[in-house]
């Protein structure tokens, strides 16, 4: 149960602090701009990692619990747990952004900006190169005081690149709550399948490289 709470606090201030920046970022006319957003995202999961790495491994994310699970590294039936947990925390999070912004439309939930495909494209290879990045640093415990960092910064850099063409998700639970609750769940699909397929490739590749 220890694990499921920290990845359910992990989960909803992940969603909590990079929305809201998002959202606070349209209601003052762009004042972080997409460095801050990037920021305010990669600091927040560095933060998380370190807080509930020991605990749950600091997931807070589907794509990455699943990938996990399918090689072999968590035990299978702990991915619906992790799952509910990671999920209910983004709802919770987008529910308490929707009454604190109720002006806001989006809530910061991702959506192409030129295309299906080629947003699908660009979640799925980060997400790849994101799980990549996870797995390397946590295959050394001499990595374990940087870890967090390295993360954070990865996170922070691909949403630099991503953030204007899919809006930078590489988490299903970060795309599903704000989708469900602004109803704009047209393309969530992408937000669900290519960060799933693109962490999965990642282990494999992985598993092959070691």
């Amino acid at each position: 149960m220890k694990k499921y709470t920290a990845e359910y606090i992990g989960t909803f201030t992940l969603v909590f602090c990079g929305t809201g920046a998002i959202i606070v970022n349209q209601q003052t006319n762009g004042a972080l701009g997409l460095v801050g957003i990037a920021l305010a995202f990669g600091l927040i999961i560095t933060s998380i990692i370190y807080i509930f790495g020991s605990i749950s491994g600091a997931h807070i994310n589907p794509a990455i619990t699943i990938s996990l699970a399918i090689g072999n590294l968590i035990p299978k039936n702990e991915i619906v747990g992790y799952l509910i947990a990671q999920i209910f925390g983004a709802i919770t999070a987008s529910t308490l952004l929707h009454l604190l912004f109720p002006e806001n439309v989006k809530l910061g939930a991702t959506m192409p900006s030129n295309g299906i495909l080629q947003s699908f494209i660009i979640e799925f290879i980060m997400t790849f190169f994101l799980m990549l990045t996870i797995l390397g640093v946590a295959s050394k415990k001499e990595n374990a005081n940087i870890s967090g960092i390295v993360i954070g910064l990865t996170v922070t850099g691909i949403i630099l690149l991503a953030g204007p063409i899919s809006g930078g998700s590489f988490n299903p639970a970060r795309s599903i709550a704000p989708a469900i609750l602004s109803k704009n769940i047209t393309n969530l699909w992408i937000y669900i399948i290519a960060p799933i397929l693109g962490a999965i490739l990642s282990i494999f590749v992985w598993k092959k490289l070691k």
